[in-house]
Formats: structure tokens, sequence, C-alpha cells
């Protein structure tokens, strides 16, 4: 964990954290990053910001780029929206997320410019974590083709498994930082990493370098 001097100082690395609405797992990474110091944004690759509704059948559906204002007031209608939305949780990712940013971002239609920026993507699924590789092999290459280490941390898209793999993301991006040669070190520093997580909870690591 970085220690609290740490916290005073900007990273010299960019991190980028992904899931698929851009309002749980990438966001409380987000959160534990910039308390940390670290230089961060996040994103998600779905279609839509989909949110737990009251029945599996009727999920509740956002555009990207809908500030989480808007989903909170949208969300908490009537007496009874506010009690079930604060009941499943809803209601304070849509605070917290307010707190942070505007709006979710969709990893997509994100310019290279700025997905450029990024030295370490973190994606919090196998299928986000294809999806960020895909996006990127598609993409036009720049002159500086730059090295992107992307990463999977597989997590459950709820709550209290965003909470845990919050701060496994933080440790392994506190190691990544402290690196003299990211892309030479990294390989191993993550293979290594999933070792040592392995040891205390079951947690598939992935780790592949992108060039953009």
């Amino acid at each position: 964990m970085p220690p609290p001097s740490a916290r005073r100082r900007s990273s010299k690395l960019s991190f980028g954290t992904v899931c698929s609405s851009n309002i749980n797992r990438s966001m409380e990474a987000h959160v534990r990053l910039q308390n940390a110091g670290m230089r961060v944004e996040s994103y998600g690759t779905g279609t839509q910001v989909r949110l737990p509704g009251k029945s599996a059948m009727e999920p509740r559906i956002f555009k990207f780029g809908t500030p989480y204002a808007d989903m909170y007031k949208s969300l908490s209608e009537t007496p009874e929206d506010v009690a079930f939305f604060m009941h499943n949780g809803v209601l304070q990712l849509c605070k917290r997320g307010a707190s942070v940013k505007v709006a979710p971002k969709r990893w997509q239609d994100t310019p290279t410019s700025e997905v450029q920026n990024h030295e370490v993507v973190i994606a919090f699924e196998e299928r986000i974590y294809d999806a960020v590789i895909e996006d990127l092999q598609c993409r036009e290459p720049t002159e500086e083709f730059k090295a992107i280490h992307v990463i999977c941390l597989d997590t459950k898209d709820n709550p209290h498994e965003a909470q845990l793999q919050g701060t496994v993301a933080l440790e392994l991006c506190w190691l990544l930082e402290q690196t003299e040669d990211l892309d030479l070190e990294a390989p191993e520093l993550v293979e290594q990493f999933q070792e040592q997580q392995m040891t205390h909870t079951q947690i598939k690591v992935l780790h592949q370098i992108c060039y953009l």
C-alpha cells in the first residue's frame, strides 16, 4: 500500500480503470487511486449504463455522458424509489460518482489522445479486458507507438466485491508505480502479484501489452 507521503505528490504513471458502466467497479478503484495521489480516470465499455432495477427484467438504463446527478434524480422521483434504490445501493453509487466527476465515460468513445495518456489500464472483468484490447488494436497507431499495459482483475459486479478488489487494484498500481522500467518489469511483477494474491484469494490476473 502507498505510504501517507505518497498522497502529497502526483504519480509518474497514469492509470485507467474500466468496468461495464463506470459506476461501481471502475469508480471504486478510481476513488482508491485518486485518494492515494495517483493520476487516474475511469471508464465503461458497455453500450449503455445499466443499473439494477426492481426486477432482473427491468434494469434502469442511461446513456453514457448522463450526469450522475441526473441519474440520482431519476432514481429518486418517489419515496418508494428512494427506499428501493437506497436499499440496493444504487443511489449511493450515483452520489459517489457525482463527487468524483460529472458523468460516466465510455472507453470506446474516448479520443486516442486521451487513451494514450495511460501507461496502465485495469479492467475488472475478462470480457471488459478483451473489449479494451480489441479497441486498442482497432485504433490508428500514433507516431509515438506507446506501450499500454492492460491488466485484468476479475471482479464480480457488486459493491462488496468492488471494495475488496479496489484495495487489490491499489496495491498492484502502487507496485507498478515503483518500477524503474515499466515495460521491462511489469510482466514479471504482475505474475508475482498473482501468485501472492492466490495465497489468500482466488483471483485471475491477466496482462497484455498493447501499442498505440
